[in-house]
């Protein structure tokens, strides 16, 4: 287990190490920085003299070199002590900044997970249970209605419903519960939707299995059998897509932050692009990437305590 955690810890890490050479080749993506940073009418004086002021005349490999252990030239401490520069727009530590709206993208991630776990569940195990029924059927169509319906039309309609209309939930911000209604609601849908899918294409195969067969000639109560012995041993892939949407969650709620005008890490780099920020850019990418890793080796090392068979030798 713990050499198992050890390797998987490594190859996280050189996951990471290739999230960075990717970021920091984001930056070249619109050509020269110097010449995005400065105005459409500037000469190339202005752009040469801003090039070797911030470092950008040097070679790229120098370049990372700067981005990982710091920038004489920009006065940074590099990525290594968590100094991503200064923000543009916002005249304080990007990381710092980025930090800052961390927490309420974690809690929207979370409450959207939370949301298509408790509804996906529950319909996907009905669904494998009562195939080819009108709950099956049901199911199957609400499923379907998630994975094609595009969450900004979804959150415009919520939005139009509950706001609008009906007058009892906000629409925008982030202030107390209520505002994170709407928001999960519309990130999670299209995670029930994959969720559900799973749950009753898991449970179809494993109601199949001899043990269940098993375990129902001995007179035990149905639900036990659905819950104790088939769905907690079809639940791998389960919870490696619950994981995986969370990861998912982390770093692409940026359509739904941006449609309720939540304060998230997502509405703080859509606002950063659009202003050329690209310290808080970098932060927020990196920070998130970052993240996503750590869900996946966490979901890792959590099969061991769902299916004790696993080997990690």
């Amino acid at each position: 287990m713990k050499t198992y955690i050890i390797r998987r810890s490594l190859q996280s890490i050189v996951v990471f190490c290739a999230i960075l050479v990717i970021i920091f080749s984001m930056l070249w993506l619109t050509g020269n920085p110097a010449e995005v940073l400065l105005p459409v009418d500037a000469d190339q004086e202005a752009i040469d003299a801003l090039s070797k002021e911030m470092g950008f005349d040097q070679p790229l490999y120098i370049q990372f070199g700067y981005y990982l252990f710091g920038n004489p030239h920009q006065g940074t401490g590099g990525l290594i002590r968590g100094d991503f520069g200064i923000s543009s727009n916002h005249e304080i530590d990007a990381l710092e900044l980025v930090l800052s709206h961390f927490p309420n993208t974690i809690t929207l991630a979370v409450c959207a997970v939370c949301i298509a776990v408790i509804l996906s569940i529950p319909l996907g195990v009905l669904s494998a249970t009562f195939r080819n029924t009108w709950i099956d059927y049901s199911s199957s169509v609400c499923a379907m209605f998630g994975q094609s319906m595009p969450n900004f039309w979804f959150g415009l309609l919520l939005i139009l419903f509950f706001a609008v209309w009906w007058k009892v939930l906000p629409t925008s911000g982030y202030e107390d519960w209520t505002y994170l209604i709407l928001p999960s609601a519309t990130a999670g849908i299209y995670a029930t939707a994959r969720i559900t899918r799973m749950v009753r294409s898991q449970m179809l195969d494993v109601l199949e299995m001899d043990y269940v067969r098993t375990a129902r000639s001995k007179g035990l109560i149905e639900y036990v059998v659905i819950i104790y012995h088939a769905l907690k041993n079809a639940s791998i892939p389960i919870v490696t897509l619950i994981g995986l949407e969370l990861g998912i969650l982390l770093g692409g709620t940026v359509v739904t932050e941006t449609i309720f005008s939540f304060p998230g890490v997502g509405y703080l780099v859509v606002d950063a692009i659009a202003t050329q920020d690209f310290p808080v850019v970098q932060a927020a990418v990196a920070l998130l990437s970052l993240s996503f890793v750590f869900v996946n080796l966490f979901v890792d090392i959590l099969y061991a305590w769902l299916d004790p068979r696993i080997s990690y030798s």
